[in-house]
């Protein structure tokens, strides 16, 4: 009795955790389409920079504007983690999460919701 129960135990949090895994592949994108933005609709680093705070938190990540302010209580980590890079170019961060690891496809999808402008100054 005891066997089994372990045995449908162990193989339930398996399958549950290859579920959590594979989650992004399976599950329908929840995030519309990001809106489009106007042609000529830039921003600089100097524009970025201006909005460093937890109330007006913009970032440039992969040569685009994000104004990331509704979304900092949002974050699944501590917000302290992302505030550091308000007003700042954040690409690398982004891409890392300054631990090596990439952020998901879900995650890119969406902050493609918070895209403001494309940024000037590469």
């Amino acid at each position: 009795m005891m066997r089994q129960l372990f045995i449908i135990a162990t193989a339930s949090f398996w399958l549950l955790l290859l579920g959590f895994a594979s989650s992004d592949r399976w599950l329908p994108n929840q995030v519309q389409a990001p809106l489009l933005i106007a042609r000529g609709n830039f921003r600089t680093l100097g524009e970025v920079a201006r909005h460093k705070t937890a109330d007006d938190c913009w970032m440039a990540i992969n040569g685009e504007v994000y104004d990331l302010s509704s979304y900092l209580p949002e974050h699944p980590s501590e917000p302290e983690v992302i505030k550091v890079w308000c007003g700042r170019e954040a690409s690398e961060a982004y891409r890392t999460k300054m631990k090596n690891r990439a952020h998901s496809a879900r995650a890119d999808r969406q902050l493609a919701e918070y895209r403001i402008a494309t940024l000037q100054d590469r």
